[in-house]
Parts: structure tokens; C-alpha cells; sequence
């Protein structure tokens, strides 16, 4: 008896998937990106089956690109403005550096010395007084006793505002060395200024030491001042009471009155 072979035949869109399916297993790799991937549907003798669809791959791909830029170019941004918040940090930190007691004490001590003026101070009332009583319009009736105490405080005031002048002066150099270390403490903290208003701190600090220098200059201008004008004031009074005295002297009966002298025994 002859055995008959029974050979099954597949549809060919069978093979053909069949065939597909086994190419795709080697050429994916094991990989697979996180993107989702609609699968693409086949109906092959009305079996529906999972193909692979390289179309719909390759867009989902490309979408998880775009969104990849869009994460990093957010996170660029908020980097520039991490680094702007720090920026306006800086900007607004203060500075830690004061030199305004030191300003201070030097001016006081400036204004110390002015108001050590002897005799006369630099006040527009007092000045008023001491005129009128020293420096006032002399009569030929005052005595002789009068116009000599007058011109020893004349004298006195003279060599008072000569010796306020040169305290002065020689507080105000005593002046130099302080500035000059704050000067140079100022310039380096506005060198190293974190900041603009750490530096703009700096900057008026520096105006302020300025402005304590002119200070110091005004002060000795007007103590200069003071004793020249002392010493004009003396002058001229001194000058009118001598013509009052040559003039006591010529008036003939109070003045000089000619005697006999003897001399030589």
C-alpha cells in the first residue's frame, strides 16, 4: 500500500509575513527608545498581526528629538536667569566697609581747633563786639592810660590769631596720614566690589574723604584769613591813635608845655 505524503501549502501573504517577521528580528536592535510607537496593523487572512511600520517610527523619533531641544532650551533659560537672579544679588549686596567715623573724628577735631580761636572766635557776633570795643572810632579826649590797654589787646588779638592759625594748620597735617589710609582702604574695596552697590558705596565714600579735605582747606584759608585780618585791624588802628596822640601833642595848652631841663651839674 502506497503511503500518501500530505503537503500543506501556506498562502503566500502568510509566507511573506512569515518572512518579514524574521528579518525584523535581526535588523532591530534589542534597544528600544522610550518613544511609543503606534504599531500598524496587517490583516493577513483575517488574522490581524503587529508589523513593523518605519514611517510612524521615524516621526515618533523626531517628535522626542524636538522635545529633547525643548527641555534643554528651558533649561538654558533657567540658567541665564538663575545666574541673572545672582547678578541682581550682587548688585544690591552692601558694602562692608565704612569710613564715615573716621570723616567724623577729623572734622570734629578741625572744628575743635576753630572753636579754640582765642580772643576773638569765629562768630559774626562776637567779632561785632570785639571791634567795637578795640577797634572802634577813637576820640582825642580818651587818656593816654586807655589807648595804651587798647593797643596791648589789639596786640594780643594779633599774635592770638597768628598762633590759632598755625594750630590750625598743623592739625589739619596731622589729617594727612589718616586720609591717606582711608583713601587707600576705599580705592580697594571699590577694586574688589562685588557689585554695583558695593562700588557706588565706595565711590560717595570716596566723595565723602573729599569733601573732609575741603573741609580742611577751608578751615586753614579762614584761619590764615583771620590773622590777616587781625593784623590789618591792629595797623590801621594803631595808625588813627598815633595821629591822635601826634594830635594831643601839637594842641598847644593840654599837649606838650615847654620847662627848663637841667643838665650837667
Amino acid at each position: 500500500m502506497t503511503r500518501r505524503k500530505t503537503i500543506t501549502t501556506r498562502h503566500p501573504a502568510a509566507r511573506l509575513a512569515s518572512a518579514t517577521a524574521l528579518v525584523l528580528t535581526f535588523a532591530i536592535p534589542m534597544t528600544v527608545s522610550p518613544v511609543i510607537v503606534t504599531p500598524a496593523h496587517a490583516f493577513f487572512g483575517g488574522l490581524g498581526r503587529i508589523v513593523y511600520d518605519p514611517t510612524n517610527h521615524a516621526e515618533n523619533l523626531l517628535t522626542a528629538a524636538r522635545t529633547l531641544e525643548q527641555i534643554n532650551n528651558q533649561i538654558a533659560s533657567l540658567q541665564n536667569e538663575t545666574e541673572m537672579l545672582i547678578n541682581q544679588a550682587r548688585n544690591l549686596e552692601s558694602l562692608p566697609y565704612s569710613s564715615l567715623r573716621t570723616l567724623q573724628q577729623n572734622v570734629q577735631q578741625t572744628q575743635q581747633l576753630l572753636d579754640e580761636a582765642q580772643n576773638i572766635a569765629f562768630d559774626v557776633e562776637q567779632v561785632d563786639q570785639m571791634f567795637r570795643e578795640d577797634y572802634g572810632a577813637l576820640a582825642v579826649s580818651d587818656p593816654d592810660a586807655g589807648l595804651i590797654n587798647d593797643a596791648r589787646d589789639r596786640w594780643q588779638n594779633t599774635v592770638g590769631g597768628l598762633q590759632d592759625a598755625l594750630r590750625v594748620q598743623a592739625g589739619v597735617t596731622g589729617n594727612i596720614d589718616t586720609n591717606r589710609e582711608e583713601m587707600a582702604a576705599l580705592v580697594g574695596e571699590s577694586q574688589n566690589a562685588v557689585g554695583a552697590l558695593q562700588a557706588t558705596q565706595a565711590g560717595n565714600q570716596l566723595l565723602a574723604l573729599q569733601s573732609q579735605q575741603i573741609s580742611d582747606l577751608i578751615a586753614v584759608v579762614s584761619a590764615n584769613g583771620r590773622a590777616e585780618a587781625l593784623g590789618e585791624a591792629e595797623r590801621a588802628t594803631a595808625a588813627e591813635q598815633g595821629r591822635i596822640q601826634r594830635e594831643r601833642f601839637l594842641t598847644p595848652g593840654s599837649g606838650y608845655q615847654a620847662g627848663s631841663a637841667r643838665m650837667f651839674n
